[in-house]
């Protein structure tokens, strides 16, 4: 993408705001209104309310060569959410670096799939031990651990860089006596069990990388990504290895790709875990499911 030179004469918010979003659509960046509404929020750390409500107060000097600065590299293809270093998911602001995937609406939907168990466990146990793995920015675990007081979780990923956002990530929410995080390439580390595993993991056959949209191609890490050949393999390591590490009457949650439901399905089956459910994204597309033991392998 060729950047366009901002318009930085902008001098109340909502002329920043519309002159970002013309450029947006001048670029053909997606949903450029939005895209300016939530870059500048950010910003200027307002919300969409203060936004209408303060949208004829002047900007000084400063913001508005912040702004320009800001609208530059979305004009060069950096998304808004990592110009900020932020994102929300399931009500929480989350801090990301150069090593965390940024979460997405679509993975809110495991975290609904998952809180029925994990409400179900605390009611029937007192609490309830949650297992993230690939847990990147804590978005997963932290988002349960909101909802439901009295679980617990422990955040794994292979990234030094990502366990430090997860752990940033659970203090700016008071949820770190709560949550705690480790380096780890998936169950190298683990020791212990657990009531409830959750993953994304990297799912994206290594072929189907370099077509990826430019705005996740160039800014997400490709470990994060890049699920080998097939886009099978954590999926291989989870379904040999998390029967070990789950506790009688556990779930197991996962996100996959769209085309991948059945295959899942079955490496899962290949070691005595039965799918109780399954969910499709915003799009209508497979998106999770859950696995606990089958009955034959139930103890």
């Amino acid at each position: 993408m060729t950047a366009a030179v901002p318009d930085s004469s902008a001098a109340t918010i909502a002329e920043a705001v519309r002159a970002a979003g013309r450029q947006f659509a001048e670029a053909g960046l997606e949903a450029p209104e939005r895209s300016a509404q939530i870059l500048i929020c950010g910003l200027l750390d307002i919300g969409l309310t203060e936004l209408v409500l303060d949208a004829r107060n002047p900007l000084d000097v400063e913001a508005q060569s912040r702004i320009a600065s800001a609208v530059a590299r979305a004009l060069n293809g950096e998304p808004v959410h990592r110009i900020l270093g932020r994102r929300e998911f399931y009500g929480l602001d989350l801090s990301l670096n150069e090593e965390t995937l940024e979460p997405r609406p679509d993975t809110e939907i495991l975290v609904d799939a998952a809180l029925p168990h994990v409400s179900a466990i605390v009611a029937l146990r007192g609490g309830c031990d949650i297992l993230d793995l690939g847990t990147g920015t804590g978005a997963i675990a932290l988002a349960i651990l909101s909802q439901v007081e009295q679980a617990r979780a422990l955040g794994v990923d292979i990234s030094e860089k990502a366990v430090l956002a997860a752990t940033q990530n659970a203090c700016r929410h008071g949820l770190e006596q709560r949550f705690r995080a480790m380096a780890g390439d998936w169950f190298e580390n683990i020791s212990e069990s657990f009531d409830v595993i959750v993953s994304n993991p990297p799912y994206i056959r290594s072929s189907d990388i370099d077509g990826l949209d430019d705005a996740v191609r160039r800014h997400d890490p490709v470990r994060a990504l890049d699920g080998g050949p097939d886009g099978l393999d954590a999926y291989r390591i989870m379904a040999r290895e998390a029967d070990s590490h789950l506790r009688q009457g556990g779930r197991i949650v996962l996100e996959t790709g769209f085309d991948q439901h059945d295959a899942v399905i079955d490496l899962f089956g290949e070691h005595g875990l039965e799918c109780l459910e399954r969910r499709r994204d915003l799009g209508g597309r497979d998106r999770v499911l859950a696995f606990a033991r089958t009955a034959s392998q139930a103890r």
